[in-house]
């Protein structure tokens, strides 16, 4: 097995798939490792540590393609890369492909299997692969710090010489992994954290963390099998908006996460919502790329609306690349060792886990969640 990580190109991306330290284990389990010149340099992994940890470093993108039959990305790889890759090949990454019907059709006819990341089921024996989580993890943290850069005060609460600064008020909505991450880093600052989340199981964890529940009626079947929150009613996040909106006179910063797994994110935040909260506060939507929970937010911007401070980022865990990278290529490589298990390192499709994420095989469309989400659209080609 040759195993070939390239360099990303699409823009803004810094991640990489394997780090030095997810050589050796790759190398014991049977594999050559192959690594692009300068695709860790991003994350601030050098040529060298590759070497020395025994990848081969090709030059270019066209020597480690022409080698390799098992690629890793972390982004879907371009139309250029499409062309580059060897028909038969295996390609594993996030390539978010409910929404990526041209990565699917290019894969068909190029007779590729694919695996995509984000199918990875998400039970129990799963998380050890489980690459949304762990990028989530990563952009939780990384919202709360864009908010204090961007909010005009301290966190947390202060006796000064010039008297008594009180703790910032945050409220997270939405406590998924993302949402609990924020919660705790808001906490660690030294905010005044309250949390809302559709799911009433939920509500032990954000506790724990020293933050307050919003209550409000919730439904008994707000999530999903696969532990994703469910796409709720109208009715139901009118509702929701209300609970909100109680809050936010008194909020400084707001920190959405709320999605709903292969569709847009639900509105949350109105504009008049947003006219509630005090100049100077600052709302971070995580879900900007799919839309936003908030009306306002602007993806990939920071803009200013009735004196609130409105960030709307994409792809945060970039922003961090070496531990974002560290906990991918782990995730990734667990997942290689649990896909070619079987005896003579062949794929081993009758695990649920390598099943649930296998996109196509060898150019045959085998993922049920992929064909009901292009089912509207017509026949795959």
């Amino acid at each position: 097995m040759k195993v070939g990580i390239p360099r990303e190109t699409r823009e803004g991306e810094t991640r990489v798939a394997i780090v030095p330290e997810t050589v050796p284990p790759l190398i014991k389990f049977g594999a050559e490792v192959y690594v692009e010149k300068s695709a860790g340099e991003k994350a601030s992994f050098s040529d060298q540590q590759y070497s020395e940890a025994g990848a081969k470093v090709p030059e270019t993108a066209q020597e480690l393609y022409r080698e390799c039959d098992l690629i890793l990305k972390v982004q879907p790889p371009t139309q250029e890369e499409l062309s580059l890759i060897k028909d038969g090949s295996t390609l594993v990454g996030l390539f978010w492909v409910l929404s990526n019907r041209q990565l699917v059709d290019s894969s068909l006819a190029k007779k590729l299997t694919v695996y995509s990341l984000e199918l990875v089921p998400r039970i129990t024996r799963a998380q050890s692969m489980d690459v949304l989580s762990s990028m989530s993890t990563v952009a939780g943290y990384k919202m709360v710090l864009l908010s204090t850069e961007k909010f005009g005060k301290f966190l947390p609460l202060l006796m000064t010489a010039a008297g008594t600064i009180p703790p910032a008020n945050v409220l997270v909505i939405g406590a998924g992994v993302a949402g609990l991450q924020a919660i705790a880093t808001a906490k660690r600052l030294g905010a005044k954290v309250e949390a809302f989340d559709t799911r009433p199981a939920v509500k032990e964890q954000v506790e724990s963390l020293g933050a307050r529940f919003v209550a409000m009626e919730l439904p008994k079947d707000s999530e999903t099998a696969g532990g994703y929150a469910k796409e709720m009613s109208e009715e139901f996040i009118k509702k929701e908006m209300e609970a909100i909106s109680s809050r936010l006179p008194k909020t400084d910063i707001v920190i959405t996460t709320a999605q709903v797994f292969g569709k847009k994110a639900p509105l949350l935040m109105t504009e008049e919502m947003v006219k509630l909260m005090r100049k100077g506060s600052v709302i971070v939507d995580l879900a900007a790329e799919q839309g936003g929970n908030c009306a306002l937010t602007e993806a990939g911007k920071t803009v200013v609306k009735h004196g609130v401070t409105l960030v709307g980022p994409i792809n945060l865990p970039a922003s961090m690349p070496t531990h974002a990278s560290q906990m991918y290529a782990k995730n990734m490589v667990n997942l290689i060792k649990n896909i070619y298990r079987g005896d003579g390192m062949q794929a081993d499709y009758s695990d649920e886990i390598n099943a649930g994420c296998c996109v196509c095989r060898q150019g045959e469309l085998v993922s049920e969640a992929v064909k009901k989400a292009f089912s509207s659209g017509g026949d795959l080609k």
